[in-house]
């Protein structure tokens, strides 16, 4: 997988993109993360790429030319059209099920806004989708797009050193869309608190009905929006 990301901070990402397995799948060739900075491409000779909006209104708003000459720039650069996603409040609500859809595509082409937004010319004419990684309002795109990438490339084969890993964590398709059951390693007694019995008796049976009640209980407690969607 290519995964583009359009920004004005390219070099907000040198941290996250550097370690862990986001590193480890950019190093086995996994995935491919490329940054380019919007700026590059303004016309105006003081790099400027925003611009006060029509009609008045605070703030700033992100201009057309330097968006649109990044993105046709940087379409060239692979022979796969990729799906271009604006990063924006407005957007639908990123989810696993959204990550695992992105997963399956052979290119992203993540735009990160910054200042009031984007020209709405952007949108319609780059016929991009819009996501949005929760109901707040940060100061940029950057942050998003981190999140996106970090849940997309993980889902990649070969990503995690274990297949299965990623099958039955929360949100997962496998897990039911619920939150995941609870973990326990070694010692089996740490400060008088101990591992339930049943993960130590070998029943595999049990265990897995046990685990599907715990993750049940959990997301009733904690998430019972999720359970609106099950009957």
């Amino acid at each position: 997988m290519r995964i583009d990301c359009l920004t004005l901070f390219p070099e907000m990402f040198d941290g996250p993109l550097n370690h862990s397995i986001i590193k480890r799948a950019s190093d086995a060739g996994i995935v491919q993360i490329a940054l380019t900075n919007i700026r590059d491409f303004s016309a105006d000779k003081h790099k400027k790429v925003d611009d006060k909006p029509y009609g008045g209104g605070p703030g700033q708003v992100l201009m057309c030319q330097p968006v649109f000459d990044c993105f046709e720039h940087i379409e060239k650069l692979s022979g796969d059209k990729g799906l271009p996603i604006l990063l924006t409040p407005q957007g639908q609500k990123f989810s696993q099920a959204m990550a695992q859809q992105f997963s399956l595509e052979k290119r992203l082409i993540l735009i990160a806004g910054r200042y009031e937004g984007f020209d709405e010319r952007i949108r319609t004419g780059l016929n991009a989708r819009q996501v949005s990684i929760g109901d707040y309002v940060l100061s940029g795109g950057e942050l998003a797009a981190m999140v996106i990438i970090d849940a997309v490339v993980r889902l990649l084969a070969g990503a995690l050193g274990d297949e299965d890993s990623a099958k039955d964590e929360s949100f997962s398709e496998l897990a039911g869309g619920f939150l995941e059951y609870p973990q326990y390693t070694r010692p089996e007694v740490f400060r008088d608190l101990k591992v339930p019995q049943v993960l130590l008796s070998g029943d595999h049976a049990k265990i897995a009905d046990w685990r599907r009640l715990q993750a049940l209980e959990r997301t009733q407690k904690w998430r019972p929006d999720l359970l609106e969607k099950h009957q």
